[in-house]
Formats: structure tokens, C-alpha cells, sequence
């Protein structure tokens, strides 16, 4: 059953009005071209990363701010066990209407700050991709993220860094200029410079380990990873420390 707004407290990893953005936008989830296609197309990027630095397809993954399952599914479709939180509710009904049977998926509205003291260290893998952005305190996150993985268990995370390419290319353009996004989505000065993500999960007891970025081409509207290029979107992988 799914949890009802009056047992799940949103306080702690997501604003109200957040939440409500990506609710209002819940039916579109899946749609390929609609306003969430660059998740869809950068979704290989992600799992070509997850996949490069552990083994994800044999493994228990948390997937956190999973949204409506994008990397949630692949992931499972890899063989991984995984159990995917998000707090926005529609958008979770989306993910487990789309998820088929078949697929090793926990969909659960939960808030990870109060999920990981209770499943410490039960994860081989935990990903938290483009939901870091979206919050308050994204160190607090982070913790939780480190908490809910098992030692030697590697995290990895998305997010944008706040620079002024990143409010011209990653708000501008792709919110403004070529629909890439929907309007209202980021709020620049939530962005985290890698200096600053690696400085949390080393405080949360994370090792960096690599990291890289995506990078837009709009003459070929392909995206590719990049490791030298960490300007706008980028991932960063972490292992905790035995």
C-alpha cells in the first residue's frame, strides 16, 4: 500500500513545492520525447558508469529519488535487486504502474534519512542521481546515502555544478531555450561544485573514486561522457571505506 501523506514526513529531503513540480509532472515520466527526455537519454551514460565501477547487476541496490524508475528499471533489468525511494507519491505510482512483474523492484515513498538507520549497510550499491540539486541539505543526504551502504559498497551520484556555464547551458538553454527541461526545474545556487561533493562524502566516510560529465552536443543532440569536462552535468563515484 502505498503510504499517505499524512504518514510520510517530506520535511527533511524535499520542499513542498518540489515535490508538487515533479507530481504535476508524473504522467509524463515515460514519455521519451516529452519533458523528461534527456533523463531518458542520458540513462545509458549513468548505467555505463554505475556499471564501470562495480557490479551492479549482482547486487542489492538502493536507488534514492528514483522518480518514475528510469534508472530504477535498468538497473533491475541488469540483474541487480533493487529497492528505489522517492518521495513524491504520484510520481512513485508511475514507477510501480510501468515496472513489469517481472523485475527485482521495491518501490517504497520513504524519506532516505530515515530509511538508512534502519537498513544500515544493507546495499552493495546506492545511486542518487539528479535529486542532490533538490535539496536543502545535501550533505545530510549524503550521510544517509553513506549509512545505507555496506562497507566496501560503492555510491554514485549526479548532480550540476554551479558555475556561470552551468546557469547558462544546464537553466537557460536547456529549460528556456530548448525545452530540454521543464521550466522551474533547478534553482542555480542549489547546484554543488565537485569540490564540494567529494569534501561530503569524504565527511560521510566515502572515498572519491571517479567522476565524470555529461556533455551535450547540439548539433548531433547526442549526449557523451566526458572525464575532463565536469563543467555543467556530472557523476562521481564513491567507495566506502572498509
Amino acid at each position: 500500500m502505498t503510504p499517505t501523506t499524512d504518514t510520510v514526513d517530506r520535511s527533511s529531503s524535499a520542499s513542498p513545492d518540489e515535490l508538487a513540480h515533479f507530481n504535476r509532472l508524473a504522467q509524463q515520466w515515460w514519455d521519451s520525447d516529452g519533458p523528461f527526455a534527456s533523463l531518458h537519454a542520458i540513462n545509458p551514460l549513468r548505467m555505463a558508469f554505475v556499471e564501470r565501477y562495480s557490479d551492479a547487476g549482482d547486487s542489492r541496490v538502493l536507488d534514492v529519488g528514483c522518480g518514475g524508475g528510469i534508472l530504477a528499471e535498468a538497473l533491475a533489468r541488469s540483474g541487480a535487486a533493487v529497492t528505489a525511494l522517492d518521495l513524491a507519491e504520484d510520481v512513485i505510482d508511475v514507477a510501480r504502474d510501468h515496472a513489469p512483474d517481472y523485475l527485482d523492484i521495491d518501490y517504497q515513498v520513504a524519506d532516505v534519512t530515515r530509511f538508512a538507520p534502519e537498513h544500515a549497510e544493507a546495499f552493495d550499491v546506492v545511486t542518487c542521481m539528479e535529486m542532490l540539486e533538490h535539496v536543502e541539505e545535501p550533505g545530510r543526504i549524503i550521510a544517509a546515502l553513506a549509512e545505507a551502504v555496506r562497507p566496501g559498497g560503492h555510491v554514485f551520484l549526479s548532480t550540476l555544478n554551479r558555475n556561470a556555464k552551468s546557469w547558462l547551458l544546464g537553466i537557460v538553454a536547456a529549460e528556456y531555450l530548448l525545452d530540454m527541461v521543464p521550466r522551474g526545474t533547478h534553482d542555480h545556487r542549489q547546484f554543488i561544485r565537485p569540490g564540494e561533493l567529494a569534501r561530503m562524502g569524504r565527511a560521510a566516510g566515502l572515498k572519491p573514486i571517479a567522476s565524470t560529465g555529461i556533455v551535450y552536443n547540439p548539433l548531433t543532440r547526442e549526449f557523451s561522457l566526458h572525464d575532463r569536462d565536469l563543467d555543467v552535468n556530472y557523476l562521481m563515484a564513491f567507495v566506502k571505506d572498509s
